[in-house]
């Protein structure tokens, strides 16, 4: 079924049931790597709103979550530049983090949050994405818990967004040609 968002059509990339199936493996992982600590989730805002919500109710151990707002998207095209819009307010010294991410695409966000974060000197340090644009990396990053690797497609849905709008699809879209 194709959508339009504005001014662009979407066709189907992604259904509902494949997403949650990804996701509660990657809790599943996670419930298991995790089992007697108490990680501090970190969930990038926008995008990651939907996947973090649906990831943290299956995460059966004691954990925290907090959320921090960064941005180098406009339109369909990343800005080059990262904004950080809202700051963390966790405290991270000693603590296992999990960043739990939308989609990496260039790394370059990443590349320039993380030194942000290994400052603070957390006991541990893993990532979380559901998708990765293993073609459009500049700046490889290392992705400890992944749900999908991606072609280099502009997608929509569950989250991520076209100029503010598709994100309350639940599945995700690409963008037809």
């Amino acid at each position: 079924m194709r959508i339009e968002i504005l001014d662009k059509q979407f066709v189907p990339y992604l259904n509902e049931e494949t997403i949650h199936a990804s996701i509660s493996k990657i809790a599943s992982q996670l419930n298991s790597d995790y089992a007697g600590k108490n990680p501090l989730f970190i969930a990038i805002l926008n995008g990651s709103f939907m996947f973090a919500s649906d990831l943290f109710k299956e995460i059966t151990i004691p954990a925290e979550i907090s959320f921090i707002k960064l941005a180098s998207y406009k339109g369909t095209k990343s800005t080059g530049s990262v904004v950080t819009a809202i700051g963390l307010e966790a405290e991270l010294y000693d603590r296992d983090v999990i960043i739990v991410e939308d989609i990496i695409d260039t790394g370059k966000t990443f590349h320039e949050f993380l030194p942000q974060i290994r400052h603070q000197q957390p006991k541990s340090l893993k990532i979380c994405s559901l998708l990765h644009k293993k073609d459009a990396t500049v700046y490889p990053i290392d992705i400890d818990y992944l749900g999908f690797v991606i072609p280099n497609l502009f997608v929509v849905g569950y989250g991520l967004d076209y100029n503010g709008f598709g994100r309350n699809l639940k599945e995700i879209y690409q963008l037809s040609e």
